[in-house]
């Protein structure tokens, strides 16, 4: 606890009377930190910091860079912005070395205000200083080394650019107005000259610096996908010290990547993208040690008693005592005759902010009653000409929560029509139109949709797992009791809640049978399987033979 005589040696707080101090010692927080602690980060809500001891560094991520932009040493103090302001941190704050720092929170600064006017103006003048510097930042133009070209409705153009977007990767996007004959699309240049006519999905990974390769071949733990359970559990693993590996066969985040507003997820008063929060559990993961290797598909796993053994494409294989399986699901597809030459030159499986440029003045189809697509109508609803949702079913009710069905209803912009189907798409290279039948009356009536996103459900693809591993008649996973119950357990004990058929494989989120399929769900369950991991990792060694 900081006392009398050293809060008189710092500089900002030496002048004022012998009761203000007396106020301080009682009223601020006294934080001792290690080297690369964070006391701040950008967006919390505001406080004052003062240095005591040691030094801090003020970061920002710019262009997609975490950079310092200021250092702060003993006497000096962070946090003049939001509290001159009333406005969140606009940078974090973190230990140079081992320091420490107090906190002044809201109620605190002012009423140490009231009895010193002095501090309230020192700080007013620091943060102006502050914001030149901030302004200086934002002005600066983004240096990127890829550069994606392509027309604005070609395929291979829309998953490339989904692609770098979901994987936090930035780029500069040359649209087309039309393709130039003889050129194959996309294409995707780096700054070092290189060139590539399209692309596949790992050669665009292999240019933008991603990891597509274990740095190992035998880990604590395998992760199959990089949802909100599989980060979440690769979160927890390596803050524990498990030497963990996700293995994602496309971007981190998911289904709930493409989210393009998630309003109902705790901490979050007003919302959170899905990219945006794959975005923030991606860099916790790798922060605190995880491998997270992308473009790779598993296609077998052997089950070997206290180690599995997990085969990637090309051979490949890895081994682990514990494999949890994150794969969720994957959309289903629109019924309709042609439709696969429609992808991505009209027709769209789930919808994130960065198809918003597609939706740009157009007629837009939205196919769903879900969440999903609910949260995809508002979004599309401030750049489309106009919404439409398709719903199969007689209203919104029955699969669409409260707050989104208020919302749609208050938006002009979008228009619901119940007990309609798609039963044709039409156009030459890309979506010109397509039927809607009426399922009251039977009409087929032509519409003029040039953009449709798909949200009609999913499905668990679960195919190619070991027949040792037990699944519902729907494919998905069995875990705990209901996987005790199957034949395929065999061991002298009962699993645990998360545990499959095989033990030493626990599933987490869409992919396990009788999930909850929310995002909150599957971060709940990802945080449970690594509690459950150290139990049986536990097991395993006292099981084991002296």
């Amino acid at each position: 606890m900081i006392t009398v005589d050293e809060l008189r040696g710092i500089r900002i707080f030496a002048p004022l009377p012998q009761e203000a101090l007396e106020y301080l010692v009682g009223a601020v927080e006294d934080i001792h930190l290690v080297p690369g602690e964070y006391f701040a980060h950008e967006g919390d809500e505001r406080a004052l910091f003062v240095v005591v001891e040691g030094g801090a560094e003020i970061t920002k991520v710019v262009n997609g860079e975490e950079r310092v932009i200021g250092v702060r040493a003993p006497g000096r103090f962070f946090g003049e912005v939001p509290m001159t302001l009333s406005t969140p941190f606009p940078a974090s704050g973190r230990a140079a070395e081992a320091s420490r720092i107090l906190k002044l929170d809201v109620t605190a600064f002012y009423t140490l205000a009231a009895m010193a006017p002095s501090i309230p103006a020192r700080v007013a003048g620091l943060a102006r200083r502050y914001l030149d510097s901030l302004q200086e930042l934002a002005a600066e133009q983004p240096e990127t080394d890829l550069r994606l070209i392509g027309p604005r409705l070609d395929a291979g153009t829309h998953q490339v650019a989904t692609f770098l977007t979901r994987n936090q990767v930035a780029f500069e996007r040359v649209t087309l107005d039309a393709a130039v004959a003889g050129e194959t699309y996309p294409v995707l240049e780096r700054a070092d000259g290189s060139r590539f006519a399209a692309p596949s999905m790992r050669e665009v990974a292999v240019a933008a610096g991603l990891d597509v390769e274990p740095s190992a071949t035998d880990y604590d733990v395998v992760i199959l996908g990089a949802g909100p359970a599989g980060l979440t559990a690769a979160v927890n693993g390596a803050a524990e010290g498990l030497r963990t590996v996700v293995i994602e066969s496309l971007a981190p985040g998911g289904q709930a990547g493409t989210s393009t507003r998630i309003e109902n997820y705790t901490g979050f008063p007003f919302g959170i993208s899905g990219d945006e929060l794959a975005s923030r559990a991606l860099k916790q993961a790798k922060r605190l040690g995880a491998e997270i290797v992308v473009t790779r598909t598993v296609e077998a796993i052997r089950p070997h008693g206290d180690r599995h053994e997990i085969v990637l494409d090309g051979g490949e294989t890895l081994r682990a005592p514990v494999v949890i399986a994150a794969t969720g699901v994957e959309w289903r597809t629109l019924p309709v005759p042609a439709v696969e030459r429609f992808l991505g030159n009209g027709v769209y499986y789930g919808a994130a902010r960065s198809d918003a440029a597609i939706a740009k003045g157009a007629d837009v189809c939205i196919i769903g009653a879900g969440n999903s697509a609910g949260q995809a109508a508002i979004f599309f609803s401030r750049h489309a000409r106009s919404v439409t949702m398709l719903v199969r079913g007689p209203s919104l009710e029955a699969s669409m929560s409260r707050y989104l069905i208020d919302q749609i209803g208050a938006n002009a912009g979008i228009r619901v029509e119940t007990r309609r189907e798609v039963v044709d798409l039409h156009g030459d290279r890309s979506l010109d139109a397509v039927d809607v039948v009426d399922r009251e009356t039977g009409t087929v009536s032509g519409r003029d949709f040039a953009v449709v996103f798909v949200m009609i459900g999913a499905d668990a693809v679960t195919g190619w797992l070991p027949h040792d591993i037990a699944r519902d008649e729907h494919g998905f996973i069995l875990t705990g009791a209901d996987a005790a119950a199957t034949a395929e357990w065999t061991a002298d004990r009962r699993p645990f809640a998360l545990e499959t058929s095989t033990p030493g494989i626990f599933a987490v989120g869409d992919v396990r049978s009788g999930s909850v399929k929310r995002v909150a769900a599957g971060v709940g369950e990802g945080g449970m399987a690594i509690a459950f991991v150290h139990q049986y990792l536990a097991l395993q060694r006292t099981e084991a033979p002296a």
